[in-house]
Formats: C-alpha cells, sequence, structure tokens
C-alpha cells in the first residue's frame, strides 16, 4: 500500500427513527477488517450527504430523486398520533384524521410528511424540530402526528400514542447514489437482503484456472456411471460366475422305486 492510498472504510447515513444496529453488528462480523461508521443525518438533509459524497449509502425517508439514487424500499411505518396520557383520545384504540378536525396540530419544519393540507387547527407557530413539537405535546397545547419510530424515539413518560389509520405514512430505504454501486456497498445491500455470507449474488465468480477445470472434468468422467444398456468387463464376469454357480449345484433326486 502507498502512502496517498487510504484504508477501505464503509459511511452509513441514517435519519432519526432508523435502527440500524443489527446491520452495523452484521457488517463487523462478516467485513472486521472494514471500519463502519454511522452517521445520523436530519431527514431533510440525507439526499445532501449521499451527493456531496460524505456517505456511501443511508436509511432514509422516501421519496427520494430516482434519476439519482438508487433505493430499495424496506418497510412502512406505522402512523401515530402523539398525546398527553390524560387526553381523551387515549380512550379509543385508534383515530381518524375526521378526530382531529378540532384539535390544534404542530406541523414541525422538519415533518416528514408531506401533507396535503395538515389536519386540524393551525398552532400558532411551527416548531423548528419535531422534538421541540413533542416538548409543546407535553406541555399541553397541541397534539403531533409522526412515524411510530420517532414516537418511540422521543418517548416521554408523560406521554402517548394512538395509530392513525388513514393519514400519511412515511416508508424507510436504503438509497445511494446510482454511479457509486461499489462492492462494499453491495456487500451491505446483500446484508440488508439477507444474504448469507457465502454468497456471491452481485458478484462476479472467479475465473477458474485451465489446469484446475480440466483436472475436475477428468474426474468427472472417471466417475460417470456406465451407460444404461451397456455391459462393463465387470458385469459380464460377475453374470458368468452367478451362471457357473446355478450350474454346480446339485439337482434333486427322488425316491428309490422299491422292487416288488
Amino acid at each position: 500500500m502507498t502512502g496517498s492510498e487510504e484504508t477501505p472504510s464503509f459511511r452509513l447515513a441514517y435519519v432519526p427513527g432508523v435502527t440500524p444496529a443489527k446491520w452495523a453488528r452484521i457488517w463487523n462480523e462478516r467485513r472486521p477488517g472494514v471500519p463502519f461508521t454511522l452517521l445520523q443525518v436530519p431527514a431533510a438533509e440525507a439526499s445532501d450527504v449521499l451527493r456531496a459524497g460524505d456517505a456511501d449509502a443511508g436509511l432514509v425517508r422516501l421519496p427520494v430523486d430516482r434519476t439519482f439514487f438508487s433505493a430499495i424500499p424496506l418497510y412502512t411505518e406505522t402512523t401515530v398520533v402523539v398525546v398527553p396520557r390524560d387526553h381523551v383520545i387515549t380512550a379509543a384504540e385508534e383515530v381518524t384524521v375526521a378526530d382531529l378536525a378540532d384539535e390544534v396540530l404542530f406541523h414541525p419544519l422538519d415533518d416528514v410528511f408531506d401533507w396535503d393540507a395538515p389536519p386540524g387547527e393551525p398552532a400558532f407557530e411551527r416548531p423548528a424540530t419535531t422534538e421541540d413539537a413533542v416538548e409543546l405535546v407535553a406541555a399541553g397545547v397541541g397534539l403531533l402526528v409522526v412515524p411510530q419510530s420517532l414516537a418511540r424515539l422521543y418517548h416521554r413518560r408523560d406521554l402517548t400514542y394512538r395509530p392513525l389509520t388513514d393519514g400519511p405514512e412515511s416508508a424507510v430505504a436504503l438509497c445511494w447514489p446510482e454511479e457509486a454501486t461499489t462492492d462494499l456497498v453491495d456487500d451491505f445491500i446483500g446484508i440488508v437482503r439477507g444474504r448469507t455470507v457465502n454468497s456471491t449474488r452481485g458478484r462476479q465468480a472467479a475465473p477458474v484456472p485451465k489446469a484446475a477445470q480440466a483436472a475436475s472434468e477428468k474426474a468427472g468422467r472417471a466417475q460417470k456411471p456406465a451407460a444404461a444398456g451397456r455391459t462393463t468387463p465387470g458385469a459380464r464376469t460377475g453374470r458368468a460366475r452367478a451362471a457357473g454357480a446355478k450350474s454346480a449345484k446339485p439337482a434333486k433326486r427322488g425316491k428309490p422305486r422299491r422292487r416288488s
């Protein structure tokens, strides 16, 4: 290695609410010689981080620019409404957008939902972040709609949440610049898709040397069974021995006749 070469590494960006720990553990087991770095980035900045080359791939929220990025959708999250524990909504197991019509609903600047028209009454201001909005919900001045993972990430004992059955949804995907599909990116794709450690899918198999290929073909011919209908010398000898043994077997003798 020359002084200008760098040790290969893999950098994975991920947005709040996504938990990449499982995949990071598998990577470290399979590729212990390649450092794995996790970079948490705001959802709105994930695409810019990948475009700038500051990460090799990312776990992001859809949509993304499919003319620039390749993306593998992984899952779609349950949407929930975050409310104080003593709120009337907690009496129901799930709610609809219509149930929020008379509620003040926060719409933070980093909202991951692309609302056509947010339901409920508009808040007096838009919080800067989802975390700030959660603090305002705890203060009892409004409610918040988020993916379930964010409700868990910013959990407080004085808050709870209920599924919103007809609200917008957020899908999470593995994303990377299409022109930067490196071997390390392909390795991580394999981990996310559940490929085994011995899988060669997506990689070109190493060429087999001609000498080894010839030896393999010779061994295959030596082990090839005789074709049906053909008699080998060993088989003919075996049948001859069997026939000889059969002819040498003494014939049965009848009872002697009595003389009169």
